[in-house]
C-alpha cells in the first residue's frame, strides 16, 4: 500500500481507540467526550468538505489509496482490517471507513435575523425520522432546525447514516422549547400541524416563519399549541375518511409541509 503523506498514521488500531469508539455508540459517552461516528464511503466524502472536525479515520487500505490526500495534515489515520472494522462499526455491513468527529456547538440562533422557514421538533424520538427530516430540510434548503431536549439525538448512528450526509449543511440546536417560543420577537409565523386546522393547499402561506412538527404519536404538545398562529393540516384523500391511517408518520408530513411551503413561495 502507497502510505499517503500523513502526520499522524498508524498500522494498527489499539485496543484504547478500540473502546473510545465503541463508547460513542452510547449518548452519555457521546456528551462526555463531545465526539461521534461517522461511517461509510459516501456520507465522509460529505464530511470531509464540510466544516466540521474530524478527529481520528479508521479505513481499510483500498479507501485510504482513494480518499487519503483529500484529508489534512492533521488528521489521523489507521488502517484497519475488515475484522478490525467489524468490531468497531455500528453498522450491520460496515463499509470501509469510520470517522470520529468533533460535535458542533449548540449555539442558540439569533431569531432576530431569521428570513428563511425554520423547523421546530417537538419531541421526535424515533432516530430514522430524524434523520430523514434533517435530509428533508436540506433538500428544501432549510437550514435551521430548532428541537426540544427531548427529541432524540442528532449524533445517535441511525441518525447520522438516515441524513445521508444532510447533517453537516443544517444547524440543529437543542432547547426548552416553550421558553424559545415565549422569546421570539413579536409577529413571527408559527405555523403547526393539526387535525383542525386549514388545508394546507388553500391556506396563504408565507415564504419566512416556524413550522411546528409534533411528536410521532402525541403530535404537538398542549402547552406548544398556545404558540401557534397560523394551524394547518394535510387533508386525506381516502373515498371512506373513517376507513384511513390515523395519522401521518412525522418525516412524511414533514416534507409534504416543506414542499406546499417551497411550492408556493416560487
Amino acid at each position: 500500500m502507497e502510505i499517503p503523506n500523513f502526520a499522524l498514521f498508524e498500522f494498527m488500531i489499539s485496543k484504547n481507540q478500540i473502546q473510545h469508539i465503541k463508547s460513542l455508540s452510547i449518548n452519555k459517552f457521546r456528551k462526555i467526550h463531545n465526539k461521534f461516528i461517522v461511517e461509510g464511503p459516501k456520507i465522509i466524502d460529505e464530511l470531509i468538505n464540510s466544516p466540521f472536525n474530524v478527529k481520528g479515520i479508521f479505513a481499510q487500505a483500498e479507501w485510504i489509496n482513494i480518499n487519503g490526500s483529500a484529508l489534512t495534515n492533521d488528521t489521523s489515520i489507521t488502517e484497519v482490517s475488515e475484522k478490525e472494522l467489524n468490531r468497531i462499526s455500528n453498522l450491520k455491513n460496515p463499509n470501509q471507513v469510520l470517522a470520529v468527529v468533533d460535535m458542533a456547538e449548540n449555539i442558540q440562533p439569533d431569531s432576530n435575523t431569521f428570513n428563511d422557514l425554520v423547523l421546530i421538533l417537538d419531541d421526535i424520538s424515533d432516530p430514522g425520522n430524524m434523520g430523514t427530516i434533517i435530509r428533508t430540510a436540506d433538500w428544501f434548503g432549510i437550514k435551521q432546525i430548532i428541537c426540544s431536549d427531548s427529541c432524540v439525538d442528532i449524533y445517535n448512528s441511525k441518525v447520522v447514516q438516515a441524513t445521508m450526509g444532510s447533517l453537516f449543511r443544517v444547524s440543529v440546536y437543542y432547547t426548552n422549547l416553550k421558553n424559545y417560543l415565549e422569546k421570539l420577537p413579536p409577529g413571527q409565523n408559527i405555523y403547526g400541524t393539526l387535525l383542525d386546522g386549514e388545508n394546507i393547499y388553500q391556506a396563504s402561506l408565507t415564504n419566512k416563519g416556524f413550522i411546528l412538527i409534533g411528536n410521532e404519536s402525541r403530535g404537538i404538545s398542549k402547552d406548544l399549541i398556545t404558540f401557534i398562529t397560523h394551524k394547518l393540516t394535510i387533508p386525506n384523500y381516502s373515498y371512506k375518511p373513517l376507513d384511513t391511517a390515523e395519522s401521518l408518520n412525522a418525516s412524511v408530513a414533514t416534507a409534504i409541509v416543506c414542499a406546499e411551503f417551497r411550492r408556493q413561495s416560487n
